[in-house]
């Protein structure tokens, strides 16, 4: 297993990774801070032994990444990276057919942590992400995805389109969301499936495009001509929920 270091910051997102069991090392708290989320937080953070640190404002906006720590940032000993094999036994004991979220050279962390958030919801198995040019398991995506961070497993990969041809031979199909692409309501989107998102600006690479088995577009009626890479991907993700309810 492979490990990322990170400070965890805001209250839902704190709280959460106690919850979850995570190994949390310091916690630092602003002065005089006693609100009842805040209480929740050192009830677990006592039952946890971590060490806890009352700190001025100005400590904690030093300490911030994010801006936005709410008077709470715990410093976490790692979140775990994944193994794409832990997310096909994952479907298997679920017995649900693999359900994975691609995501090519997605840069911005409020994205990545919305798309983690959103493949928790929608029962995805779990989120291939690159090693390079790609935001890792920051804080800021910890925030964003508002816990779901420590549930749905996040895999880092050297190379996604040999990924994509690994997971091709375990019988996973793959579709490419591409505004060229068939409507997404035509394009058949069960069975095992893993959804490739790219960024805002270039989409997915020409590469791993070409290794997917489909491509499927979001119908847009407005004046502008793109979505939010985390909107396009929760709108293609609710439909393989969709699509997979009705097979049911």
């Amino acid at each position: 297993m492979r490990y990322e270091e990170l400070t965890i910051e805001g209250r839902n997102a704190v709280l959460e990774a106690f919850r979850a069991g995570k190994p949390i090392d310091r916690l630092f708290i602003l002065d005089g801070c006693q609100d009842g989320p805040v209480k929740s937080i050192l009830r677990e953070a006592k039952k946890h032994d971590t060490i806890i640190t009352f700190v001025p404002k100005e400590r904690l906006d030093q300490m911030s990444d994010t801006g936005h720590h709410q008077g709470v940032i715990a410093y976490g000993a790692a979140y775990e990276y994944a193994e794409v094999e832990d997310m096909l036994k994952a479907a298997e004991e679920k017995g649900e057919p693999p359900f994975l979220i691609l995501l090519d050279g997605i840069e911005d962390p409020h994205n990545l942590g919305a798309i983690i958030r959103t493949a928790n919801l929608a029962g995805a198995h779990g989120v291939i992400i690159p090693k390079r040019r790609a935001s890792g398991l920051t804080a800021t995506v910890a925030r964003t995805s508002a816990g779901a961070l420590n549930y749905t497993p996040v895999a880092k990969v050297t190379n996604l389109a040999a990924t994509i041809e690994d997971l091709k031979k375990r019988g996973l199909w793959f579709v490419c969301a591409d505004m060229g692409g068939d409507v997404m309501y035509r394009v058949n989107l069960t069975g095992p499936i893993g959804l490739v998102v790219g960024n805002e600006g270039d989409g997915v690479s020409r590469l791993v495009r070409e290794k997917c088995d489909m491509t499927a577009s979001i119908p847009m009626q407005g004046q502008i001509d793109s979505l939010n890479a985390s909107v396009a991907a929760g709108v293609l993700a609710y439909e393989i929920v969709r699509q997979r309810m009705g097979k049911k």
